[in-house]
């Protein structure tokens, strides 16, 4: 028989779960080109729901908008799972699964016809909801690749690469190391065409660092 103590709990991981795909499905590129410019994001750039493109089409303050508002997305789920966790105690590993859901989300919106974000900003607001240190590890390296090379796409890749790097050097544990390889190889996978133009030397580059 199964102890009903047992079912709330995994109850609670499961709406936090669907919270968080909800909640990681929200467009912003989508909401603030429409909303605030009358323009959607998609019909231009790369065509992408992320910040990047935004901000090449609508502007500086857009993209930092955008970039901040997904960024949110994922720390808000973290969170929120550890939050209530605190009252009821549910499995460690649960904080793991409301990243996940988060990142398949903003990657695979509801809201969206399931097209969405490269995984960059989200990613960056689980670790930053995980470790501040590995954060700001992660972080750097981003800045420094993005700094030297002027490619996004490149520091995202090599950003997130970091993150499974120095995952033995802080308490992931097994579940939130192997987390950590999903979002990079989803990530990864999302940015195959700018791989493919890196390699063809066709990517654009930013011009404002």
């Amino acid at each position: 028989m199964i102890d009903k103590e047992v079912i709330i709990l995994n109850l609670y991981t499961i709406l936090l779960m669907i919270f968080s795909y909800l909640y990681g499905s929200i467009p912003f590129a989508l909401v603030i080109g429409k909303l605030f410019y009358g323009v959607d994001v998609r019909n231009y750039g790369s065509h992408n729901l992320g910040g990047t493109n935004t901000g090449r089409v609508l502007g500086a303050k857009a993209g930092l908008a955008c970039i901040i508002l997904d960024i949110a997305k994922c720390f808000v789920c973290v969170t929120l799972t550890r939050l209530v966790g605190r009252y009821v105690a549910m499995p460690d590993f649960s904080i793991y699964l409301s990243a996940i859901c988060c990142v398949l989300g903003h990657c695979f919106p509801i809201f969206a016809n399931f097209k969405g974000g490269k995984a960059v900003s989200v990613m960056f607001g689980y670790v930053l909801g995980i470790h501040f240190w590995a954060f700001a590890i992660v972080g750097l390296v981003f800045l420094g690749v993005l700094k030297l090379t002027k490619y996004v796409s490149l520091a995202s890749i090599i950003g997130v690469i970091t993150l499974v790097a120095i995952t033995p050097l802080f308490n992931f544990g097994i579940i939130g190391g192997l987390c950590n390889v999903f979002i990079a190889l989803l990530l990864i996978y999302r940015h195959r065409a700018n791989i493919v133009r890196l390699k063809n030397h066709t990517e654009s580059k930013i011009k404002w660092m």
